[in-house]
C-alpha cells in the first residue's frame, strides 16, 4: 500500500502544476474569457441607470409619487385551507413613520379593524374559503387609502399554478448549471492543442491559429442566445414580482390575452394613474350592459402612449377583438430620470424587432441604447428583479400566487373618498391653504402631487402622445375598431401647469380627426373642481363615478347612433334592389 500511495500523491501536484502552467500560457482559451467577459460587462452596463431607478420605487412620471410607497402584504397571498382554516401573515408599512390603520373585509361586508401602528405585522389565523382585501388607511375614518393586498382561501392541495412555478423553478435552477458547463466546454476546446479525448483533459501549447475574432463572434452569439432562451421565452416573465411595474404590465396583458369574448361590443380603455384612478370597470359594464358593452381598462400608473402600443399589440395581434378602443390624452409631463422605469415596464412586450421603433421614442442617447439592449438582452432590464428574486426566492414565489384575486381588486376598485373642498393652491407664492378635514397624510400627498415640471419633461409628453397614439390609429385603419379619442381632466386648481396649455397643443387636429370619434374638449371641464379630486392631478370616488358615467354615455350614443345609421343603410340598400317597386314613386 506504501508503494502505491506514494506515486499518486507525487502525481497529484506535478499534474496539477503542469496543468496550471499550460493554463496560463494559453492566450486562446484567455481569448473566449475575454469574449464572454465583454458580453457579460454589455449586460451590466445598463446597471447604473436601472438601479438608479428601481421597479418597485422608481421615479413615476405623469403623475406618481416619487417616494417610498406605503405597503402591506400577506404572507401567502393564496392560502390553502385545512380544517374549516388557514392562516397568513400580514405586514405593513406606512413609508414615513406616520400612524397606520389596517382594515379587513371579508367577501364585500363591512371592514373591521384588523390592526394599527405605522408598521408591523400581525397573523391572521381565521382565513377560510374566502376573498378578503386588507387596506392600509392613514386614519381610522378610512379616508385615506395607502395600500391594499387580496387574499383568498382556497381547500385545494396543490393547484395547476404551482405545479407550474414548480417547474419554472427547476428549469431556472437548470438552464444555469447548463450555463456553467457551456462555458468550461467552450474555454476548454477554443484552446490551442490536440483535444483530448480521456480525462484529464488538459490543453496544451500549440502554434496553431487562436482564432479570436471567431471566439469572441461564438461567445456573443451563445450569450445572446442563453438570454433569449431565459428572458424572451417567456420563462422569466411568468416569475417576475408581481408588484413591479413590469410584473404589472406582464400579469394585466397576460390575463387580457387569455381571457374569453363576452358576446358583447368591448371597449378596451388605455391610459396612465389619471385613468387609473378616474376610470371604473366596475362601474362602465354596470351602465354600459343595457348598451351590450363591456368595458376592459388596461390603464397603468407611469404607463406612456409607447407602452400602451405595445400592450394594444399584444392583447390584440389581429386588430379586431375590440369594438372601440379609447385612448386619453392630456397635458402631462415625462422626466427623462423615468427612462429606465418606463423601459423595464414595457420590457415583457417588447421583440427584437422593435429594437430602432422602440429606442427611437427616447430623447437622450443613454436611454436610447438602454431601450435598444432591452430588445435585443431583454434581461438587462429585469436586473433589479433578479437581484431581488436571489435575495428574496422564497418570497417571490409566494407571491406569485393570487393573480386572480389581483385582477379582481383591480376591478372593483372604488377609489379614494375624500376631496380638497377647502383647500387652496397659490402657484406664484407656492402657498397652500389646507382644509381642517384633511389629515397630515392626505396634506403630504397634495404637497408631493404638486411637482412644477420643467418645459423639457412637458414637451417629452406630448412628443410622446403625438407619436404613438398616430402609430395606434394607424395600427386599426384597416379594421372595423373604432379609435376613440378622449381629453383627460386637468386638475382642480386652474393656477396648475396643466391648464397652461390647451387641449389642441396636445394632439394636431389632423390625428383627431383621423379618430372615429373624439369627445368633445369641454366634456369634462366640470369635473375640474376641488370637490372631485384627492391630489393635484388625480380624481376621487365621486369623481371617477362622474367621469365614468359621463365617458361611458358618450360612447354608448355614439354606438347607437353608427348602428342606428347601419340599419337605415341596410334598410336603403334593401329597398333600391333592382326589381323592387318604389311604392311611394307609384303614388
Amino acid at each position: 500500500m506504501r508503494n502505491c500511495d506514494a506515486p499518486m500523491t507525487g502525481e497529484v501536484p506535478k499534474r496539477f502544476g503542469e496543468h496550471w502552467r499550460n493554463w496560463s500560457v494559453l492566450p486562446g482559451s484567455l481569448s473566449v474569457v475575454a469574449a464572454f467577459l465583454a458580453c457579460v460587462a454589455l449586460f451590466v452596463l445598463t446597471a447604473p441607470g436601472l438601479r438608479a431607478a428601481p421597479q418597485q420605487s422608481a421615479p413615476r412620471s405623469n403623475s406618481e409619487r416619487v417616494s417610498r410607497a406605503p405597503l402591506i402584504t400577506a404572507n401567502p397571498e393564496r392560502v390553502i385551507v385545512t380544517g374549516g382554516s388557514g392562516s397568513t401573515d400580514v405586514q405593513w408599512d406606512t413609508g414615513n413613520g406616520s400612524p397606520g390603520f389596517v382594515f379587513v373585509t371579508e367577501d364585500g361586508r363591512k371592514p373591521v379593524l384588523f390592526a394599527k401602528g405605522s408598521r408591523g405585522n400581525r397573523i391572521a389565523p381565521w382565513v377560510g374559503s374566502h376573498y378578503y382585501v386588507f387596506e392600509l388607511y392613514a386614519d381610522n375614518q378610512r379616508r385615506t387609502l395607502l395600500a391594499r393586498v387580496t387574499v383568498s382561501g382556497s381547500a385545494e392541495t396543490l393547484s395547476s399554478h404551482q405545479h407550474k412555478i414548480s417547474w419554472q423553478g427547476v428549469a431556472r435552477w437548470v438552464l444555469i448549471v447548463g450555463l456553467a458547463a457551456v462555458s468550461y466546454f467552450a474555454v476548454y476546446l477554443s484552446s490551442p492543442g490536440p483535444v483530448r479525448t480521456t480525462f484529464p483533459m488538459e490543453p496544451t501549447t500549440s502554434p496553431r491559429p487562436l482564432h479570436v475574432a471567431r471566439n469572441l463572434v461564438l461567445s456573443i452569439a451563445a450569450f445572446v442566445f442563453l438570454d433569449g432562451v431565459i428572458f424572451h421565452s417567456g420563462l422569466y416573465v411568468s416569475i417576475l414580482a408581481p408588484s413591479s411595474y413590469a410584473g404589472r404590465i406582464a400579469e394585466i396583458t397576460q390575463a387580457e390575452r387569455d381571457r374569453a369574448p363576452s358576446g358583447l361590443k368591448e371597449a378596451l380603455v388605455l391610459g396612465d394613474s389619471r385613468i387609473a384612478e378616474g376610470f371604473s370597470t366596475d362601474l362602465a359594464n354596470e351602465l354600459g350592459s343595457t348598451g351590450g358593452l363591456k368595458f376592459v381598462s388596461l390603464a397603468e400608473p407611469a404607463a406612456s402612449a409607447n407602452t400602451w402600443y405595445y400592450m394594444v399589440r399584444e392583447v390584440d395581434p389581429t386588430t379586431r377583438r375590440y369594438s372601440a378602443i379609447v385612448i386619453p390624452y392630456g397635458v402631462g409631463y415625462e422626466p427623462n430620470s423615468a427612462d429606465p422605469l418606463r423601459i423595464s415596464m414595457t420590457a415583457p412586450l417588447l421583440g427584437y424587432g422593435d429594437c430602432f421603433r422602440f429606442a427611437s421614442g427616447f430623447q437622450r442617447w443613454s436611454g436610447r441604447f438602454r431601450a435598444f439592449t432591452a430588445c435585443i438582452l431583454r434581461g438587462s432590464a429585469y436586473q433589479d428583479d433578479v437581484v431581488d428574486l436571489f435575495e428574496h426566492p422564497i418570497a417571490r414565489i409566494r407571491s406569485l400566487h393570487g393573480e386572480a384575486a389581483r385582477i379582481h381588486s383591480r376591478e372593483v376598485y372604488k377609489g379614494r373618498d375624500y376631496d380638497l373642498v377647502g383647500t387652496s393652491y397659490d402657484s406664484t407664492t407656492g402657498h397652500i391653504t389646507f382644509a381642517g378635514k384633511l389629515t397630515e397624510a392626505q396634506r403630504l400627498a397634495f404637497r408631493k402631487s404638486l411637482i412644477q415640471p420643467s418645459k423639457s419633461d412637458v414637451e417629452y409628453s406630448l412628443k410622446l402622445q403625438r407619436e404613438w397614439i398616430p402609430r395606434i390609429i394607424n395600427r386599426y385603419s384597416k379594421s372595423p375598431t373604432s379609435i376613440v379619442l378622449t381629453p383627460v381632466p386637468r386638475g382642480p386648481f386652474a393656477e396648475l401647469s396643466g391648464f397652461s396649455r390647451g387641449y389642441p397643443s396636445v394632439l394636431p387636429s389632423s390625428v383627431i380627426q383621423r379618430a372615429t370619434f373624439s369627445v368633445p374638449e369641454q366634456t369634462f371641464d366640470f369635473l375640474e373642481k376641488p370637490e372631485y379630486y384627492f391630489d393635484a392631478f388625480h380624481l376621487n370616488t365621486k369623481g371617477r363615478q362622474r367621469f365614468t358615467e359621463t365617458l361611458v354615455s358618450q360612447l354608448i350614443g355614439r354606438f347607437q347612433s353608427a348602428d342606428s345609421k347601419a340599419e337605415v343603410n341596410i334598410g336603403s340598400q334593401v329597398w333600391n334592389q333592382p326589381g323592387r317597386t318604389n311604392t311611394a314613386n307609384n303614388l
